[in-house]
């Protein structure tokens, strides 16, 4: 349980700084509250996304995976985030991404901020 904590933590950092950094990265809210409230939404819903579609699409992508030398993983990653985004809108949480550019830009810096908490947190919470 408390990996799982840590884990939609730093998914929410990761999302927060993305939203800071990408313009086309909206998050709304009243309060600073709301904001991280609604964060801590789209930090689960990403994390599910993450955990339930990714693995097959990578499985279905793989010829391409290879072919690509591993760089489709950053549009799977956009994508992942983008679907994340329509999902956020059909349940009317506050989280949008403007197009697929803002998308991959979001993706990795997502990926480098999950690399960079990696670092500081012990093996055990890795995030993805």
């Amino acid at each position: 349980m408390k990996n799982l904590i840590i884990r939609l933590l730093a998914n929410a950092i990761a999302l927060g700084v993305a939203t800071w950094l990408v313009s086309g990265i909206t998050l709304e809210g009243a309060t600073t509250g709301r904001r991280v409230l609604t964060l801590l939404i789209v930090a689960a819903i990403f994390g599910v996304v993450n955990a339930i579609v990714k693995p097959v699409v990578k499985l279905l992508s793989l010829p391409l995976l290879i072919l690509t030398l591993g760089l489709l993983t950053f549009v799977i990653n956009a994508v992942m985030l983008w679907l994340t985004s329509w999902i956020t809108g059909k349940l009317d949480v506050q989280f949008h991404v403007d197009g697929f550019w803002s998308a991959l830009f979001g993706a990795l810096i997502i990926s480098v901020v999950g690399m960079l908490i990696n670092v500081v947190l012990p093996e055990k919470a890795e995030v993805h």
